[in-house]
């Protein structure tokens, strides 16, 4: 049960950077397939508030629930846990 107040985090990886003040992060999980029994990779994409623009695409990031911001998003960028090198 999750406590009072207590708010989401996620890791994740960002995939887009295009938008002003937003970035779509990719969070991936392992989900355990009912017939096969294997683990099989799930993604779920997240629009998060980056209120810097500071974060490029490849860059891993944690982003935390947020207050709705807009139509879709729900996210904002915590921190980032790592940098990419940029070309």
């Amino acid at each position: 049960m999750k406590k009072r107040g207590m708010r989401r985090t996620l890791d994740g990886t960002v995939v887009s950077d295009k938008m002003d003040k937003t970035v779509v992060v990719r969070v991936e999980r392992l989900v355990r397939d009912t017939h096969y029994e294997k683990y099989v990779r799930r993604y779920s994409r997240f629009m998060a508030h980056d209120e810097d623009n500071g974060c490029q695409v490849g860059d891993k990031v944690r982003i935390i629930e947020h207050r709705p911001l807009s139509k879709r998003k729900r996210w904002k960028v915590q921190e980032t846990l790592a940098k990419t090198t940029g070309v």
